[in-house]
């Protein structure tokens, strides 16, 4: 069984996935737009991501641009867990995600290890954990 996330975002897939392609070292892979699609968008949004996926050592989710008549609700019913194996790249990793979001719990020592936990630039829910 693999069980993944499946990111949407509101025309700015694209930015968002060079942000964390950058951030985790992945690629992003099958990349498809609406261009060629037999849907019912706007021409302006023919370029927008239908699909794409983010895959690297330890990374792989997907994404895409939803529709304009998809409304899309930042809500917090999914937050993306990330484990790494030093404090120091916990630590970074955290400080990148939040710069420019907002910091809900501070990347600090907890009972269990390290955590810490944010909302990024593009509303996505973020846990960030060390454990030593």
């Amino acid at each position: 069984m693999n069980i993944q996330a499946y990111l949407a975002f509101n025309g700015n897939c694209q930015e968002a996935l060079n942000f964390y392609g950058d951030l985790f070292n992945a690629e992003i892979k099958n990349r498809q737009t609406y261009e060629d699609k037999k849907i019912d968008v706007p021409a302006s949004y023919r370029q927008k991501l239908q699909h794409a996926e983010l895959k690297g050592k330890g990374v792989h989710f997907m994404a895409y641009d939803a529709s304009p008549d998809t409304p899309i609700n930042n809500g917090n019913q999914i937050h993306m867990s990330i484990d790494l194996d030093t404090k120091e790249k916990a630590e970074n990793l955290f400080s990148e995600l939040s710069s420019s979001g907002k910091v809900h719990h501070n990347f600090r020592e907890r009972e269990w290890g390290y955590y810490g936990r944010c909302t990024d630039k593009y509303g996505v829910h973020w846990m960030v954990n060390f454990k030593d």
